[in-house]
């Protein structure tokens, strides 16, 4: 990821309050002509601002809609920001509060990794593979489905979008989580066996040539640093403590605690289960904490707990601090826009073309710009 200018003293400084008031100016001065867009994993300081509230793709489609909104600031991280340049009007432009915020996941899949586990596959099988990616990708990779007849998809839609790959080919090449690969393919029906994980860490990927020929799936090994810190026991725990409770896990967390769990779904699935839970109802969440808390206190009628009992904290989510977000909004005022997210447009191009094809198989999907 590209740099970024040093962070001035003042910010450092400045209390809390002193900052939230430096903030709320700037939102004035700036009215429509900006939309701060805060991820489900901020914390509630930044959340505080957020004209929206959400996951990566519908806070992009969000933004894209404000039609007096020049500026797109994006509490999240690196490839959430790309994906808002590529969705977003050509008259907008996306701003990362810290270009450091990047994302562990995405950073497993780099595009020449990817390029020559692809040319191995192909090399090993002669069948036709589709390329899915995750959407916790880098455009690149994103632009990399697009130009090989793949797709894009997100924890909501995976289960759609694998079909949709499976009319079309013969395999699919999943990047870059492998446990919502796997949790996805399991759900439709294919077997374990008929999965087979690619290490970019091992000479030819770590392939048995005749395990891929049998396979139906391959999976890039990679992982969300928060989901895969939940594990069985931890399952085993809550219940053991509270036969009351629900254990309900984003469909990253691993094979095994997924099959633990009583309910399994996206962050918005998770959000809205506990919402339309009767009061009184017990709940262990498996998914990042500042989401976790928050829904604690939105919901002081139930009891809702971290899966794990120690804090699993999204890292790189909480470098959108206060004073990065005043530091970015106070140059928008003075018409200087700093940290600026734009994919080039040939990887744009192609991008967009996997995510098109992802967002024509969503029912009632918003409309693109």
């Amino acid at each position: 990821m590209p740099g970024q200018p040093a962070l001035e003293q003042i910010y450092m400084d400045l209390t809390e309050s002193s900052l939230f008031e430096r903030i709320r100016r700037a939102r004035e001065k700036l009215g429509d002509t900006v939309v701060i867009l805060g991820h489900h994993y901020q914390r509630d300081e930044i959340i505080q601002f957020a004209d929206y509230t959400g996951d990566s793709l519908k806070l992009s489609q969000l933004a894209a809609t404000r039609e007096k909104a020049k500026y797109i600031v994006f509490c999240g991280v690196h490839f959430m920001a790309e994906s808002a340049d590529i969705l977003s009007r050509t008259d907008q432009i996306v701003i990362l509060p810290d270009m450091d915020a990047g994302c562990t996941m995405a950073d497993m899949a780099p595009h020449r990794k990817v390029a020559w586990a692809w040319d191995i596959i192909n090399e090993l099988d002669d069948a036709r593979y589709i390329p899915v990616t995750y959407i916790n990708s880098t455009a690149a990779i994103k632009a990399f489905c697009g130009q090989h007849d793949g797709i894009v998809c997100t924890s909501s839609n995976a289960d759609r979008v694998f079909r949709w790959a499976l009319e079309r080919g013969d395999k699919i090449f999943f990047i870059p989580d492998e446990h919502l690969g796997r949790n996805t393919a399991y759900r439709l029906g294919i077997p374990l066996e008929e999965m087979v994980v690619f290490n970019p860490l091992e000479d030819e990927g770590g392939l048995d040539p005749a395990a891929l020929r049998r396979a139906r799936i391959v999976l890039w090994k990679g992982f969300c640093s928060v989901h895969q810190r939940f594990r069985p026991e931890h399952v085993d725990r809550v219940r053991s403590l509270d036969p009351d409770i629900k254990v309900i896990v984003h469909p990253e967390c691993a094979f095994e605690v997924v099959q633990k769990a009583d309910y399994v779904g996206s962050t918005e699935y998770i959000i809205r289960t506990i919402r339309q839970s009767p009061p009184g109802s017990h709940w262990a969440v498996g998914t990042e904490i500042h989401l976790v808390e928050r829904l604690a206190k939105q919901h002081p009628d139930k009891r809702i707990i971290n899966l794990d009992m120690y804090v699993c904290l999204c890292t790189t989510m909480y470098r959108i601090t206060p004073q990065r977000l005043a530091w970015a909004m106070d140059h928008l005022v003075r018409g200087r826009v700093v940290n600026r997210v734009a994919v080039p447009s040939n990887v744009k191009h192609w991008a967009r073309i996997a995510l098109d094809r992802m967002l024509e198989l969503a029912p009632g999907a918003p409309s693109r710009p």
